[in-house]
């Protein structure tokens, strides 16, 4: 497996850029996973459904399957939070899986950077980070940015894509 991440602040359109590259990366043949750290608590299930009480009731994994999907949730139950290492052990194999969220990993990165959102660069702070997608012109970025680091329209999807594949990097699955 490959694994290539994207960094950047909320609302700066990280989620919006991986759904535009992810069918053109499809479409080229690719089986592409993703991995979406969230820094709050989320739950996908719902109070009342026999999914939500059987974790409720103690049940350490529940998995839910039909015809069209299947969802395995894990109670960590105070256990430590998954490093991206366990993360990736327990997907399947494909040959991408891009990275939201694990910012203090070492794996080659895009940032992708809006002026509105109003926050700072994070390319000067992370070595990791390869390539920067943004809405505004390479000469319009703050003084400081490394010379040497590729600029991308931020609606320029298909060399974004290519992009993304050709920096990915191979990871063994633990």
């Amino acid at each position: 497996m490959r694994v290539f991440g994207f960094a950047g602040w909320s609302g700066s359109g990280k989620t919006t850029l991986i759904e535009k590259i992810v069918p053109l990366l499809v479409a080229r043949g690719k089986n592409v996973s993703l991995i979406k750290h969230a820094h709050h608590g989320f739950d996908l299930d719902r109070p009342g459904k026999d999914s939500y009480r059987h974790r409720e009731a103690g049940c350490s994994e529940v998995l839910i399957l039909a015809q069209e999907r299947w969802a395995l949730m894990h109670e960590s139950r105070g256990a430590p939070e998954l490093t991206l290492a366990e993360a990736l052990a327990r997907m399947s194999p494909c040959d991408l899986v891009l990275i939201e969220g694990y910012k203090a990993y070492s794996v080659p990165k895009l940032e992708v950077h809006r002026v509105a959102v109003g926050k700072p660069l994070l390319c000067p702070g992370d070595p990791n980070i390869v390539g920067i997608a943004t809405d505004v012109a390479a000469s319009a970025l703050p003084v400081g940015l490394p010379k040497a680091l590729p600029h991308f329209d931020i609606n320029d999807a298909a060399s974004i894509a290519d992009f993304v594949f050709s920096h990915a990097v191979n990871v063994s699955k633990g």
